[in-house]
Protein backbone atom coordinates (compact mmCIF):
# COMPACT_ATOMS: atom_id res chain seq x y z
CA UNK A 1 0.00 0.00 0.00
CA UNK A 2 1.41 3.43 -0.89
CA UNK A 3 1.99 6.16 1.64
CA UNK A 4 -0.08 9.33 1.48
CA UNK A 5 2.92 11.14 -0.04
CA UNK A 6 3.15 8.49 -2.76
CA UNK A 7 -0.62 8.44 -3.31
CA UNK A 8 -0.96 12.23 -3.63
CA UNK A 9 2.55 13.59 -4.27
CA UNK A 10 1.20 16.97 -5.39
CA UNK A 11 -1.20 17.43 -2.45
CA UNK A 12 0.70 20.48 -1.20
CA UNK A 13 0.13 22.14 -4.59
CA UNK A 14 -3.64 21.54 -4.79
CA UNK A 15 -4.58 24.86 -3.16
CA UNK A 16 -2.49 26.82 -5.67
CA UNK A 17 -3.84 24.81 -8.60
CA UNK A 18 -7.44 25.73 -7.69
CA UNK A 19 -6.91 29.47 -7.18
CA UNK A 20 -8.45 32.18 -9.29
CA UNK A 21 -6.62 34.81 -7.26
CA UNK A 22 -4.14 34.71 -4.39
CA UNK A 23 -6.78 35.10 -1.69
CA UNK A 24 -8.13 31.67 -2.75
CA UNK A 25 -4.98 29.95 -1.50
CA UNK A 26 -5.90 30.15 2.22
CA UNK A 27 -9.33 28.51 1.80
CA UNK A 28 -7.73 26.06 -0.62
CA UNK A 29 -5.22 25.05 2.05
CA UNK A 30 -8.09 24.60 4.51
CA UNK A 31 -9.85 22.37 1.97
CA UNK A 32 -6.68 20.28 1.63
CA UNK A 33 -6.55 19.97 5.43
CA UNK A 34 -10.12 18.68 5.44
CA UNK A 35 -9.44 16.28 2.57
CA UNK A 36 -6.20 14.82 3.94
CA UNK A 37 -7.78 12.48 6.55
CA UNK A 38 -10.18 11.23 3.86
CA UNK A 39 -7.30 10.55 1.47
CA UNK A 40 -5.61 8.52 4.22
CA UNK A 41 -8.92 6.72 4.81
CA UNK A 42 -9.05 5.77 1.12
CA UNK A 43 -5.60 4.22 1.47
CA UNK A 44 -6.65 2.37 4.62
CA UNK A 45 -9.66 0.84 2.83
CA UNK A 46 -7.38 -1.26 0.67
CA UNK A 47 -9.10 -0.23 -2.56
CA UNK A 48 -7.58 -1.09 -5.91
CA UNK A 49 -5.09 1.42 -7.29
CA UNK A 50 -7.58 2.39 -10.00
CA UNK A 51 -10.36 3.07 -7.46
CA UNK A 52 -8.04 4.98 -5.11
CA UNK A 53 -6.75 7.14 -7.96
CA UNK A 54 -10.26 7.82 -9.25
CA UNK A 55 -11.37 9.02 -5.82
CA UNK A 56 -8.21 11.11 -5.39
CA UNK A 57 -8.72 12.77 -8.77
CA UNK A 58 -12.40 13.40 -8.03
CA UNK A 59 -11.45 14.96 -4.70
CA UNK A 60 -9.11 17.32 -6.54
CA UNK A 61 -12.05 18.24 -8.83
CA UNK A 62 -14.24 18.86 -5.78
CA UNK A 63 -11.66 21.27 -4.37
CA UNK A 64 -11.76 23.22 -7.60
CA UNK A 65 -15.56 23.32 -7.50
CA UNK A 66 -15.45 24.59 -3.90
CA UNK A 67 -13.09 27.42 -4.83
CA UNK A 68 -15.23 28.22 -7.88
CA UNK A 69 -18.29 28.43 -5.60
CA UNK A 70 -16.42 30.84 -3.31
CA UNK A 71 -15.52 32.95 -6.33
CA UNK A 72 -19.12 33.09 -7.53
CA UNK A 73 -20.66 33.79 -4.11
CA UNK A 74 -18.56 36.01 -1.85
CA UNK A 75 -20.71 35.15 1.18
CA UNK A 76 -19.31 31.62 1.03
CA UNK A 77 -15.82 33.03 1.65
CA UNK A 78 -16.90 33.82 5.23
CA UNK A 79 -18.25 30.32 5.84
CA UNK A 80 -16.03 27.83 7.69
CA UNK A 81 -14.56 25.41 5.15
CA UNK A 82 -15.84 22.24 6.86
CA UNK A 83 -19.38 23.67 6.72
CA UNK A 84 -18.93 24.64 3.06
CA UNK A 85 -17.79 21.12 2.19
CA UNK A 86 -20.68 19.60 4.14
CA UNK A 87 -23.14 21.86 2.33
CA UNK A 88 -21.88 20.72 -1.08
CA UNK A 89 -21.58 16.95 -0.56
CA UNK A 90 -24.23 14.61 0.77
CA UNK A 91 -25.95 11.27 0.14
CA UNK A 92 -26.87 12.45 -3.37
CA UNK A 93 -23.29 13.27 -4.34
CA UNK A 94 -21.70 16.61 -5.04
CA UNK A 95 -22.14 19.72 -7.13
CA UNK A 96 -22.47 19.53 -10.89
CA UNK A 97 -19.04 19.55 -12.45
CA UNK A 98 -18.39 22.75 -14.37
CA UNK A 99 -17.80 22.22 -18.07
CA UNK A 100 -18.42 18.49 -17.93
CA UNK A 101 -20.48 16.87 -20.68
CA UNK A 102 -19.96 13.24 -19.64
CA UNK A 103 -22.54 11.62 -17.40
CA UNK A 104 -20.13 8.86 -16.35
CA UNK A 105 -17.68 11.48 -15.02
CA UNK A 106 -20.44 13.06 -12.91
CA UNK A 107 -21.51 9.61 -11.64
CA UNK A 108 -17.92 8.85 -10.59
CA UNK A 109 -17.56 12.29 -8.98
CA UNK A 110 -20.84 11.86 -7.08
CA UNK A 111 -19.65 8.49 -5.79
CA UNK A 112 -16.55 10.12 -4.32
CA UNK A 113 -18.62 12.94 -2.84
CA UNK A 114 -20.95 10.42 -1.17
CA UNK A 115 -17.96 8.58 0.30
CA UNK A 116 -16.58 11.88 1.57
CA UNK A 117 -19.95 12.86 3.08
CA UNK A 118 -20.20 9.52 4.89
CA UNK A 119 -16.62 9.82 6.11
CA UNK A 120 -17.17 13.36 7.42
CA UNK A 121 -20.42 12.33 9.12
CA UNK A 122 -18.68 9.41 10.81
CA UNK A 123 -15.93 11.74 12.05
CA UNK A 124 -18.38 14.13 13.70
CA UNK A 125 -20.49 11.28 15.11
CA UNK A 126 -17.53 9.56 16.79
CA UNK A 127 -17.25 10.46 20.49
CA UNK A 128 -13.91 11.78 21.69
CA UNK A 129 -11.41 9.11 22.72
CA UNK A 130 -9.91 11.44 25.35
CA UNK A 131 -12.81 11.05 27.81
Amino acid sequence: MPTLAEFAPDLAEWARSWRYEDRDIAPGEQIVSCFTPFLQHLLDLGLSRKARNRHRDNLWLLGGELIRAIQENSRLRKQPIPRLIASMVDDDGGPLLTGNDFEEDQISFDSTCRKLAHFLASQTATPSQTD
